[in-house]
């Protein structure tokens, strides 16, 4: 199980045991926030992208969304976003439980700016009914980044 696997990789480093389960579905954004009881920027959703068949994955705040110039000036190509019934079999993680955490090996992960606002964000652990509250330092560390990128926007209902 996907949520056993990243309270293992947690363990690794102290954090298992901040991982909360709820009775209720985290699954997107709108969810983990009233799951949480907290606002939708700060729920860290993980994006799930294919780069010539290598997936990747993009950390972002809950209030954005890919700003499609942004991505195709750091990464050199169009955003493709993997297909919802390929997620699992690239990444180790199904949809509404994509995270950052043991994820299958040659993944890489990135981090959005757009985290770097809030004292603490909520990441998912694997489940559709899990997350865990970290600070971006610690989300850095923990999701072993290949660094802090900036290639989103606020969704237009937003204010900044």
């Amino acid at each position: 199980m996907p949520l056993e696997q990243v309270r293992a990789y947690l363990a690794q480093y102290g954090y298992d045991t901040k991982v909360r389960e709820f009775s209720v579905s985290s699954a997107t954004v709108a969810l983990a926030a009233c799951a949480l009881h907290t606002e939708e920027a700060r729920i860290a959703k993980t994006l799930s992208f294919l780069i010539e068949e290598r997936p990747i994955l993009i950390v972002t705040a809950g209030d954005t969304k890919i700003d499609n110039k942004k991505y195709k000036a750091f990464f050199n190509t169009k955003a493709k976003m993997i297909p919802h019934d390929k997620v699992e079999y690239y990444i180790g993680h199904q949809i509404g439980g994509v995270c950052p955490f043991a994820v299958k090996q040659g993944v890489t992960i990135y981090l959005d700016k757009s985290l770097r606002r809030f004292k603490t964000v909520f990441p998912a652990c694997g489940s559709s009914n899990s997350a865990i509250e970290l600070t971006p330092q610690e989300l850095e560390q923990l999701s072993q980044c290949a660094g802090w990128i900036d290639v989103s926007q606020l969704l237009s209902n937003q204010v900044a």
